[in-house]
């Protein structure tokens, strides 16, 4: 199922900006291992599912699986050969905005081997360019 929002304050937002890199969810924090992106964009709810369905079926039997990206966003169009005017377009589809450096999945209670292939194939269908992450030390 797509992910949206229950509720919000506006039902169309702006397209606004994104500058600079990910102050906040840029390193692993639940499981070992972390898809981290290296470019700014939009991830549309359908992508994430996408990646959320090829990541779980290399986890089933054991390990979890995190997300920690939501699609807060909606993103509207108006329909192809319109005339200027009426209004802005309705909502097309909701979108979660990323940063460089954002980490998009996480997985715990895999090897690296398989956690490395499962987001091989997961970093195959972002729109943005991803790499592998693993989780930093603690002191």
């Amino acid at each position: 199922m797509v992910m949206m929002p229950k509720r919000v304050k506006f039902r169309k937002s702006q397209k606004g900006r994104v500058r600079g890199n990910a102050t906040r969810g840029n390193y692993v924090a639940f499981g070992d291992y972390g898809l981290q992106t290296l470019e700014a964009g939009r991830i549309s709810a359908e992508v994430l599912e996408a990646g959320r369905v090829v990541a779980s079926q290399a986890v089933k039997g054991g390990g979890k699986l995190y997300i920690r990206v939501f699609p807060h966003k909606s993103v509207t169009s108006i329909p192809a050969e319109t005339r200027m005017g009426k209004g802005k377009g309705e909502i097309e589809y909701w979108a979660a905005v990323v940063k460089p450096g954002t980490v998009i999945f996480e997985i715990a209670g895999l090897s690296e081997d398989a956690a490395r292939a499962a987001f091989s194939r997961v970093a195959y269908k972002m729109p943005v360019r991803c790499r592998f992450i693993g989780r930093r030390p603690t002191i």
